[in-house]
């Protein structure tokens, strides 16, 4: 038998090849959470003349510079400039425009001298302070230029970047399509929420926990079911994934070499052009990657632990390369400090559920659960973050540094 392929190898062979799905124009007000397909500009300077940051009155820096409260000086103010009612002025010697936060700074003034230093008398304003040339004024294209870089292909989309593209002057947004991700949960033991079970039955649960990765990865999911242990119902779900035209199948449960374990058989039989099928993981080891035509698979272990694991260390990173993320294969562990003594690990590279201790002065502090067995999701949902252990890791003991990776990731 093939010696266990290390995680980080086994990720590099997933990764290898990937071609970034097809790009699609999308409306700004629907772009929240798309990757962009290609680099965004800005299609206008920001801000496209100069502005007041502060209310008061614009005036010139030489008729103020001697402006003290005990030494006010006295200006005639010829106008009123708000925001979306600019007045362009000019402003001359002796003269003030009342100008608001956002407004244009009208022609001939310089500074602007805020509201708290002065007193309105009539058609005359007193300044009581003086101010350089620039102060309280935002400069046109502070923020940036016309064919100024903004966004980054590959980038994913939040609140903060869609209202940058829109301030950019963009009304649609090229994007990747959202890739196709099937999801099949197999196995004579499973039923569906709510549905009666057998006294050797379990509820499916992993199926959801997938699905909602991969959406919030940018995916699509696509819920196959389950698949009894029968030819016939895998390759049933296996001709409907590839009907959807699926970017990628995940299976759960049936990828090792069991007389029940069917699913590779029944893959091989439609083709798959299998990479490899076990790695040296915990949680995690019967992992199973290949190619069904143009289809990516990743056969992940039944136990709901280890599929997630699975799918924060393998699926999510798949489905960002989809979508030509270029930090897709990025690695997002942080140290910490063990919290408490742990043996020597074996030949696996272990990832442990564990617990934080956080504090803004020093490193996170992991607290690995008692409890690992990869069947407990009480413990994942207790869970913050998973302790990484190498292969043949020493013993450690409180204190000592470690890595870890938060279970906010991917989810």
């Amino acid at each position: 038998m093939s010696p266990l392929l290390p995680v980080a190898e086994a990720l590099a062979r997933i990764l290898a090849g990937v071609h970034p799905v097809e790009a699609e124009s999308v409306a700004i007000t629907a772009a929240a959470g798309r990757t962009l397909a290609e680099d965004v500009r800005a299609l206008r300077t920001q801000p496209p003349f100069a502005t007041s940051a502060m209310d008061g009155y614009a005036v010139r820096a030489a008729d103020v510079a001697g402006a003290s409260p005990e030494a006010p000086v006295r200006l005639a103010v010829t106008a009123t400039s708000a925001a979306g009612h600019g007045a362009r002025g000019p402003v001359g010697p002796g003269e003030a425009i009342r100008i608001f936060t956002g407004a244009p700074l009208p022609d001939g003034a310089d500074t602007v001298v805020i509201q708290e230093d002065t007193e309105a008398e009539g058609d005359t304003v007193l300044a009581r302070a003086g101010n350089p040339a620039g102060r309280h004024i935002r400069g046109s294209g502070l923020d940036f230029r016309e064919g100024d870089r903004l966004l980054g292909a590959g980038e994913r989309l939040d609140g903060w970047r869609v209202a940058l593209a829109a301030a950019g002057g963009h009304p649609t947004l090229s994007v990747r399509r959202r890739p196709r991700v099937a999801v099949l949960a197999t196995g004579d033991e499973l039923v569906r929420p709510g549905e009666p079970a057998e006294w050797d039955q379990i509820v499916a649960s992993n199926g959801l926990a997938l699905a909602a990765m991969a959406e919030a990865a940018g995916a699509e999911a696509i819920d196959l079911g389950i698949a009894g242990d029968t030819f016939a119902d895998l390759e049933g779900a296996i001709t409907h994934a590839r009907d959807a035209k699926a970017d990628l199948l995940v299976t759960l449960g049936g990828a090792s070499v069991g007389d029940h374990d069917l699913v590779q058989s029944a893959l091989t039989r439609q083709g798959l052009d299998l990479g490899f099928w076990r790695v040296a993981l915990r949680p995690g080891k019967p992992l199973m990657h290949g190619r069904l035509g143009a289809m990516a698979v990743l056969g992940l272990p039944g136990n709901p632990v280890s599929s997630v694991v699975c799918g924060l260390l393998f699926v999510h990173p798949l489905i960002r390369a989809l979508l030509g993320d270029p930090e897709a294969g990025a690695d997002h562990s942080e140290p910490a400090l063990l919290g408490r003594d742990l043996p020597a690990n074996d030949g696996r590279q272990d990832y442990m559920r564990a617990a934080l201790d956080t504090a803004p002065d020093r490193l996170p502090v992991v607290h690995p659960a008692a409890r690992q067995d990869s069947s407990m999701l009480s413990v994942l949902a207790r869970s913050e973050a998973l302790l990484i252990r190498a292969p043949h890791a020493p013993a450690a003991r409180a204190g000592d540094p470690c890595r870890i990776l938060r279970l906010d990731r991917g989810f």
